[in-house]
């Protein structure tokens, strides 16, 4: 069985052994995985099921763990230990061929994402205002994992969805004018001092404008700020979906059309009802489509988008929202999933609140009052790279203080400091294997090195990083990445301390070190890549 760097067909391949040697259905095995054992063990990885497999078998689970060392085969030196783990240990053979893979520019590529075309959109911030920190953690979710499933071998398309139609869009529209003409924006309104600005700068034609042209003046205005911060933030869309091109292909009147002939809606009190609660479980309640006033909801204008994405081709369809749209995902399962079986997969993933953290105060904000810090003010303060990590480093699901003074130190406090003085560390190794004469592109012979326990810990961590990015994918969340990139930065300050790289006097012992540290290094800018980070040559 090779391995080479992909952990997670390992872990495939010793689980179908396992459950043909029980026999079991490999359903009945979902816990079987690969994990890193701790450090006072002796092994490169464990395999915990034995414990989980006990009531299953009604066996001990050290009975269950010698059975299952002896059906994994030789390639490995195995051994079980009580309670009922089986450990596993590579040949150094295997460990130098794992790092040679690393080289190749699909390493991480698996056959389970070959030929999956996902949309992704996220952000998706109406045009109402300049972007807050919530629109940053979004970019930072959703550019983040476009990066990691296009590493493992999807075709991605990243899309920012704009709401410019509809009463918020009226309302923007109204706020300017009242600030054109001196007057405080209308009830509901927006007060941000960016209109002011914006008013200012208006043409003198603008006095005779109709409430649409101030709607379609302000929109154009912040999408150019949209697409300004995003672009400084890293992140480029492959598509901005104006929701005006889907009213003009009559994309809702085709999603009601089809809706109606599913005889999925109904009509109540002059409006159209979408009947999920006597159709569907997703949703606990029927829901309005097109109003008493003929307006259409966006709930049906999301369900004509959505439906838009699978005409397109896509098989995964993934939208990442904000916390104010926790009720929207079960009516949209509900809506979607009423046209869309049998077109593909499609997924919401609600991510949490940002809140903003200076010394020991919290700072408290209100877009709509236009009582904020904007995410190009947060960025212009921090810098791209510590916005970027910082938001990546909590799972969407958790809530996250972005702590304003940490991010900008300059010490191995700091996490994307941490990792990114690792990369730069390297370089200045390299540079002074330079200045002493010693090549590093100089070969050296496999099977005189003895690897040292610093040295082995660094290589196996290596290796973690395609089943990291697996985890990633699985959860829908780059925190998995942020956490691997520490445990690696913390791996090489422990190979460093102890592992003298440079040697004139062992040319052998140097040349194989530098040649574990250039994969150090590729590994350290492959990550921060995906997260959008950068990877400097100096600090």
């Amino acid at each position: 069985m090779t391995i080479g760097l992909k952990l997670s067909i390992l872990e495939a391949g010793l689980k179908s052994r396992a459950a043909a040697a029980f026999g079991l259905e490999e359903a009945a095995m979902a816990g079987f995985h690969l994990a890193a054992p701790p450090p006072h063990i002796a092994a490169d990885v464990s395999i915990a099921w034995p414990i989980a497999g006990a009531k299953l078998l009604r066996k001990p689970p050290l009975k269950i763990a010698e059975e299952l060392k002896a059906a994994l085969g030789a390639e490995f030196e195995a051994e079980s230990v009580p309670p009922g783990f089986v450990n596993l240990k590579f040949k150094d053979s295997v460990l130098f061929e794992a790092l040679k893979e690393l080289e190749k520019p699909d390493c991480f590529a698996r056959p389970d994402f070959k030929g999956e075309k996902i949309n992704l959109e996220f952000v998706s911030a109406n045009p109402t205002g300049p972007m807050h920190l919530a629109s940053g953690r979004g970019a930072t979710l959703g550019d983040s994992l476009a990066r990691i499933y296009r590493a493992l071998g999807a075709e991605v398309a990243t899309e920012f969805y704009v709401n410019n139609v509809g009463k918020q869009v009226e309302l923007l529209g109204l706020s300017l004018k009242a600030r054109l003409e001196g007057k405080e924006p209308p009830e509901n309104g927006y007060q941000g001092a960016y209109l002011k600005e914006m008013a200012a700068a208006l043409p003198k034609e603008a006095a005779g404008w109709t409430g649409t042209q101030f709607s379609e003046y302000a929109v154009a205005e912040i999408l150019k700020l949209h697409r300004a911060d995003m672009k400084a933030f890293g992140v480029e869309f492959d598509r901005w979906f104006l929701e005006s091109e889907l009213h003009a292909e009559g994309g809702p009147a085709k999603a009601l059309a089809a809706l109606k002939e599913r005889g999925m809606v109904y009509e109540k009190e002059n409006a159209v009802w979408f009947g999920a609660a006597t159709e569907l479980e997703s949703d606990d309640k029927d829901r309005v489509l097109v109003k008493a006033d003929g307006r259409n909801t966006y709930f049906l204008n999301d369900i004509a988008y959505h439906l838009n994405k699978f005409s397109r081709g896509f098989t995964s369809l993934i939208d990442i929202l904000g916390a104010d749209h926790h009720g929207y995902v079960p009516r949209m399962e509900a809506g979607v999933g009423a046209l869309a079986a049998g077109k593909g997969s499609f997924k919401f993933i609600i991510h949490q609140q940002v809140a903003l953290k200076r010394g020991e105060e919290t700072v408290k904000m209100s877009k709509r009052a236009g009582d904020f810090i904007s995410l190009k003010e947060l960025v212009e303060e921090v810098g791209a790279d510590a916005c970027r990590f910082f938001f990546a480093a909590r799972g969407p699901h958790t809530h996250l203080t972005f702590d304003v003074d940490l991010a900008k130190k300059k010490s191995n406090d700091n996490p994307v400091f941490y990792v990114q003085y690792v990369h730069a560390r390297i370089s200045s190794i390299f540079a002074n294997a330079a200045e002493k004469g010693i090549d590093p592109a100089a070969g050296f012979d496999q099977s005189k090195v003895a690897i040292l326990p610093e040295e082995r810990a660094l290589i196996l961590k290596l290796l973690w990083l395609e089943k990291t990015l697996s985890d990633c994918a699985r959860d829908f969340s780059p925190h998995h990445l942020t956490t691997y990139l520490s445990e690696l930065a913390a791996s090489f300050h422990s190979f460093y301390d102890k592992c003298k790289v440079l040697d004139p006097e062992n040319k052998e012992t140097s040349a194989y070190r530098l040649f574990l540290l250039k994969h150090v290094q590729a590994v350290i800018a492959k990550g921060l890549g995906l997260l959008g980070v950068s990877a400097p040559e100096r600090m």
